[in-house]
């Protein structure tokens, strides 16, 4: 076999499959973007579940549906039936993250295919050799009354060469593949590869050892035919359509063209290998000792990296709580064994950055924020790791186990997860009494919960008394505050009383956004409707009494001066998200938030505090925005791919439907999937003002601001504050000495300075614009606009659409070094949109991908960021490069 890098292997696959007629597809984010029923993307079928499952038919891409595609995807095994955890950095070959290389077909070929493809590619091109591979079939299974999978042994006999001895019959345990408990599966056909020296395969046959645990006998690609989906009661339903779904292990067969007996001894792992060496001033290979430690946190900080930049912080529950425990379980490590006290895991990430920079670009995108999250983490445990430590080797001595409590107590006290503190027992010998843990935290849990706010009563949603039969719960609450309505059910839970209506323009509590409240009446009887709750496909209203007679027409009606001041502190939510990814950066993401008619607390993901001058910045553009009254631009039922395709803001962790409902302020600064309720245009919020921003969690931050007549109100608290100040200072009345006169002295200041920036700028235009670019019968204008910020950018690209009418592509340039940004705006004229069908968007876009960015918007005109301030000037002198013909 001729050495590859590993680079050059996973685009030989690449590039195999697209000679096949497979679309090469992205990595979908290690954190699910829409299956809640997974914490990290741990197959590389996942990002297709749909398709397998018959809710679409194919893959969509730009607008056309593919039947075969290929990727590389990236997966995390850390929990539940796909766990590789304690393997990690012990053997060589088991990872918490790995890439799976993989080829799909939607229902097009099938087995005879996907074998024969498999055998030219490992064979033909990469030169494997064929008496070293082995093939294993489904052998059948009584109790699913599956036969064996004769089709799939006939076909590796029949257009393959290989050595029909070495297919080989398993059973459902190795030969059935499930995702899960459910789901899609279908039997597969599993190739091996015997790594042993010839006296070796001699002595015992490598058909004696597939499938035994021999690291020298190891599956290296698994082609998994999707036929059914198992069903919740464990019976299988037949796929409306037959799948191809393979995956094969990257650093697997890294290391077998490479010819290394270790996953970690090829240049998958060591450039993150060397540079952990060199920080603890110790060499790979001396001591297996250390040379584990450096195996287990070359393959965390993949991990924990990786997971960051797709949108998951550490935390203390769910899919954050992961990522810490990796986080830790690597720091200890470190420090018994590597001797690193100090924080180092976040030195790290610019090596692994730069090292998959072509491939999974976002990691170098969101470097600074990556590794800010990662130190912040390595400092807190870092001030209690060493105290834990010298308490479990005190708790431990003599003993033969560590019971519940003290495991607890470790956990509680000192941030210690209840692996790593199994970990640690193991290495001495020691058992860890898990139960006892698991009882004390749930202990700990129940007490958290009873002190928590009460939710609408689940227990029970069938306990209804029906008033009106027929259906209920239907929303109009986004087109009106007030409707006819019949009450259709009723309940009491405890002391509280519960109403479904057929329609309600009342909105229940969700998403952040509070409830709304209001008058339920039928002209005599007036009832006070002081909660709304969701309870899954009902809308369930929450009354402070009901008469005897609840049957007739009534009319429900929202208190609609406070649903407005909410619906302004919602839209403001909305420009202070757009406005946090433009100033911060787009590693900006919603963590939580809260909406009320008073207030509004919007968390994120962020490293460290913001600075004065950062707040600032932002309170000043959410009110631009305000001021342009941009117009609300609502669509509801739009399918969820196009809404994806169009870049709307998602959440991760949320589950959306097919059809999803989308918020838009200018579509070049805030598209997002929202169901709460919002002002017509961004003018009616009045002003909004940042009253505190906060840390709530590690890499997570806070900022809580009021809009509308609340800021009007905090405004005048604080002109009170100032004429205090001033008295108590003793200056006098005259304008030209009070505070007030000093601020507003530095207000028109800046103003003027503004001006004159702009001025500038305009003249850079015109010397740009005197100088274009011919190019496929029209102009090229690019260049740099010194000093100017995202928004100045866009009103030049205004102006030279203005200019510039016809025929004509723009592309503008500025980059702020101190805080390593780039900003870009690109304009495309009418005619080119029509006749070339060029469009703003997709060349911002593509360039800012060069700058470690990202942006997009109209047709005629799309803004972008980037961290890459040194990489401008060339990508401004490519832009014709990727320009359509």
């Amino acid at each position: 076999m001729q050495f590859r890098t590993s680079e050059q292997i996973r685009n030989d696959f690449l590039d195999f499959f697209k000679s096949k007629g497979h679309l090469i597809v992205p990595s979908a984010p290690v954190v699910p973007l829409d299956d809640p029923t997974l914490l990290f993307t741990n197959a590389g079928m996942n990002p297709f579940k749909p398709i397998f499952l018959g809710e679409q038919p194919s893959y969509m891409h730009q607008g056309q549906a593919w039947q075969r595609a290929a990727d590389t995807q990236k997966c995390i095994r850390v929990s539940g039936k796909h766990n590789d955890l304690e393997e990690v950095g012990h053997d060589t070959y088991h990872h918490t993250l790995f890439e799976m290389l993989g080829n799909w077909s939607f229902g097009d070929y099938f087995k005879e295919d996907a074998i024969r493809w498999a055998w030219e590619l490992l064979v033909n091109r990469w030169g494997l050799p064929a008496d070293c591979l082995y093939a294993t079939v489904f052998g059948g299974d009584a109790e699913d009354g599956l036969p064996a999978d004769d089709e799939a042994e006939a076909l590796w006999k029949s257009i393959t060469g290989i050595n029909p001895d070495h297919v080989l019959r398993f059973g459902k345990k190795d030969n059935f593949w499930e995702m899960g408990e459910t789901g899609p599966c279908g039997p597969c056909s599993e190739i091996h590869i015997d790594l042993r020296s010839e006296q070796e395969r001699a002595r015992i046959p490598g058909k004696d050892l597939v499938n035994a645990g021999d690291p020298s006998v190891m599956e290296i690609w698994n082609l998994v035919f999707i036929q059914f989906n198992r069903q919740n009661d464990g019976s299988l339903k037949p796929l409306p359509a037959k799948h191809v779904d393979t995956g094969m292990g990257f650093e697997r067969i890294c290391a077998v063209i490479q010819q290394k007996t270790s996953n970690y001894d090829t240049d998958v792992f060591s450039p993150i290998i060397q540079h952990i060496s060199k920080l603890a001033g110790k060499n790979y290979g001396d001591s297996e000792y250390t040379d584990v430690a450096m195996r287990v946190i070359a393959d965390h900080i993949r991990t924990v990296s990786f997971s960051i930049a797709d949108g998951a912080s550490p935390s203390n529950d769910g899919r954050g709580y992961v990522i810490r425990r990796i986080l830790r379980r690597a720091i200890r490590y470190g420090w018994d064994r590597l001797s690193l006290k100090e924080p180092f895991m976040f030195q790290l990430v610019q090596t692994l950055a730069k090292q998959f920079a072509q491939v999974f670009p976002e990691l170098q995108a969101q470097l600074s924020y990556v590794q800010g999250v990662i130190e912040a983490e390595e400092k807190g445990f870092l001030r209690t790791l060493g105290q834990g430590i010298e308490l479990f080797n005190k708790m431990t001595e003599g003993k033969t186990s560590i019971d519940g409590e003290d495991a607890f107590r470790l956990h509680d006290t000192y941030g210690f997860p209840i692996d790593l503190t199994a970990l640690m027992a193991r290495e001495k010998g020691l058992s860890v009494d898990e139960e006892g843990f698991e009882l004390r935290m749930k202990e700990q849990k129940e007490r958290a919960r009873s002190a928590g706010k009460f939710k609408v009563d689940m227990s029970d949603l069938n306990d209804w008394k029906t008033v009106t039969p027929g259906k209920d719960s239907h929303f109009v609450g986004y087109d009106t505050t007030e409707c006819e309505t019949t009450i259709a059910a009723i309940r009491t839970e405890g002391e509280r009383k519960a109403i479904l209506m057929t329609e309600t323009p009342f909105y229940a509590e969700s998403g952040g956004q509070v409830s709304d409240i209001g008058i339920l009446t039928n002209g005599e009887v007036h009832l006070r409707v002081i909660d709304v709750q969701k309870a899954q496909d009902k809308i369930v209203h929450y009354v402070d009494h009901w008469t005897e007679d609840l049957t007739g027409p009534w009319i429900a009606r929202v208190d609609s001066v406070r649903r407005l001041e909410i619906s302004k502190h919602h839209s403001a939510t909305h420009l202070l998200h757009a406005a946090l990814r433009q100033v911060l950066g787009t590693h900006v993401a919603q963590k939580g938030s809260l909406v009320e008619e008073r207030r509004l607390r919007f968390d994120f993901s962020h490293f460290k505090s913001i600075e004065t001058s950062e707040l600032e910045e932002i309170e000043a553009l959410v009110n631009r925005k305000i001021q342009e009254n941009m117009l609300l631009h609502e669509e509801r039922n739009v399918p969820i791919e196009q809404a994806k395709d169009r870049g709307a803001m998602m959440l991760f962790g949320e589950k959306y439907g097919d059809q999803v409902r989308i918020i838009t302020f200018d579509p070049a600064y805030s598209v997002e999937l929202c169901g709460g309720t919002h002002v017509d245009a961004t003018g009616k919020i009045g002003y909004f003002r940042c009253v505190s921003e906060a840390s709530v969690a590690s890499g997570v931050r806070r900022v809580e601001a009021v809009v509308g007549h609340t800021a009007d109100e905090v405004l005048r608290g604080e002109k009170r504050m100032l004429s205090e100040l001033r008295a108590l200072i003793g200056q006098s009345e005259h304008p030209a000495t009070t505070l007030q006169s000093l601020l507003d002295d530095r207000k028109r200041l800046e103003k003027s300075l503004e001006q004159v920036q702009f001025r500038q700028a305009l003249d850079s235009l015109t010397r740009l614009m005197s100088e274009p670019q011919s190019f496929n019968g029209f102009s090229v204008i690019s260049g740099e606009i010194e000093g100017a910020d995202t928004e100045m950018l866009k009103q030049l690209g205004y102006e030279s659409l203005k200019r510039q009418p016809q025929a004509c592509v723009t592309v503008l340039g500025s980059r702020d070094k101190e805080a390593q940004k780039v900003y870009l705006v690109a304009t495309v004229t009418e005619d080119l949109i029509q006749q070339k069908g060029l469009k703003a968007g997709n060349i911002v876009g593509q360039l800012a991908k060069r700058l470690g960015g990202g942006g997009g918007g109209q047709a005629n005109l799309a803004t972008a960021g980037g961290r890459m301030p040194e990489k401008l000037t060339e990508v401004l002198n490519s832009v014709t490069e990727g320009l359509n013909s």
